[in-house]
């Protein structure tokens, strides 16, 4: 106790003086009006200088994935700086490789506009917009999971490829954050977006989602994600998932069968026990109608009494069990938890699957 009220005097004392820097800045030093190049003239800003360049791209409706709402905690604002922003900052390192770093790679929230700035980011990130949906239904598929869809308002359409997400902004106590969410609908449902929420204790993002009732206006970013399904109908593809990690496995196999029903695709899908099961009826019936269509589900923990005569034990059993043979050309979408990637990953491995043809989404 001797030392810790001069610490933590201190430390008050630091964050004070931060936070008076910060004031004093905005207020005494004025950086007019600087310009934003973004992707070598491809689209050109002029925004007020003294703001991050998340915030500036923001305002200007150019949206980049953050879900931390700018407080550098989230590490997935990235955009490579090539001229002005600054030199690193120690709260950028953590979340960058050394490879990042070398290229010129910037976490945008971190990054103030105080001269004219040239950036390089994803194309498909200048295709992003902001919409104003309605909760068209809401419906429980297990004991914390929930299915949500959206009607959007405005614009009334999205056009976006399969797997890929949207960022939906929830409040919370410090003001708007932004949540990543997979599109579970098909492309072809260009009107509605669909996503796949399991409730997280004291989650923001989940919890705000799980309260939403029919009638609700949202507002969300998108679409991003880098999924991209093989357009050759004679690529075999195959798509692994687990809890809220069937959204966009769901929506690559719908849009498979929709544009090429007699393609070959595969579904696996990891659940703990049967009451966690769900879309199994949905997709049988598709399976019965496309005979290229496999489904396999697997309890990695059936308790008694589960009525359940499928398989068992965790996903990538099943997986290394069912595909046969080595095929390079195979295209692979992966959902769910760390481990089960991982696990995954070392079966289509062997699978003689190649890097380039395996996409995936941890959480």
């Amino acid at each position: 106790m001797t030392f810790l009220l001069p610490a933590l005097v201190f430390g008050g004392i630091l964050v004070g003086l931060a936070a008076a820097l910060t004031i004093a800045e905005r207020l005494l030093v004025n950086y007019g009006v600087c310009r934003i190049d973004i992707n070598d003239g491809d689209r050109e800003l002029e925004v007020d200088g003294g703001q991050s360049l998340l915030s500036a791209l923001n305002e200007s409706k150019v949206f980049i994935p953050s879900a931390c709402g700018g407080r550098g905690s989230c590490g997935y604002c990235k955009a490579t700086v090539l001229e002005g922003g600054g030199p690193l900052l120690p709260t950028e390192a953590p979340f960058l490789t050394r490879a990042e770093i070398r290229s010129g790679v910037r976490l945008a929230c971190q990054v103030k506009v105080r001269e004219d700035i040239r950036i390089k980011i994803p194309e498909d990130f200048l295709n992003v917009k902001q919409f104003a949906a309605t909760v068209s239904s809401m419906k429980m598929l297990t004991h914390d999971m929930v299915e949500a869809t959206f009607a959007l308002d405005d614009p009334a359409e999205m056009e976006a490829r399969a797997g890929q997400y949207i960022q939906i902004t929830a409040p919370s106590p410090e003001g708007p954050v932004q949540r990543a969410y997979s599109i579970s609908s098909p492309p072809s449902d260009s009107g509605h977006v669909q996503i796949v929420v399991r409730l997280v204790p004291e989650g923001i993002g989940s919890t705000y989602v799980h309260g939403l009732e029919k009638g609700e206006q949202v507002t969300f970013t998108g679409p991003y994600g880098e999924f991209r399904l093989n357009e050759d109908p004679e690529v075999e593809v195959i798509c692994v998932g687990g809890g809220s990690g069937m959204a966009p496995i769901k929506n690559v196999v719908h849009t498979v069968l929709e544009r090429w029903p007699e393609r070959k695709c595969w579904l696996f899908f990891g659940c703990r026990g049967a009451s966690d099961v769900f879309y199994l009826e949905e997709f049988e019936e598709l399976a019965r109608k496309h005979p290229n269509f496999r489904v396999v589900y697997a309890l990695s923990a059936p308790e008694e009494g589960d009525d359940w005569a499928g398989e068992t034990g965790f996903i990538h059993i099943s997986l290394d069990k069912h595909l046969e043979g080595a095929d390079p050309s195979r295209q692979a979408f992966l959902c769910g938890p760390p481990p089960m990637i991982e696990a995954v990953m070392g079966v289509l491995e062997t699978k003689g699957l190649r890097d380039e043809n395996i996409f995936y989404d941890k959480f």
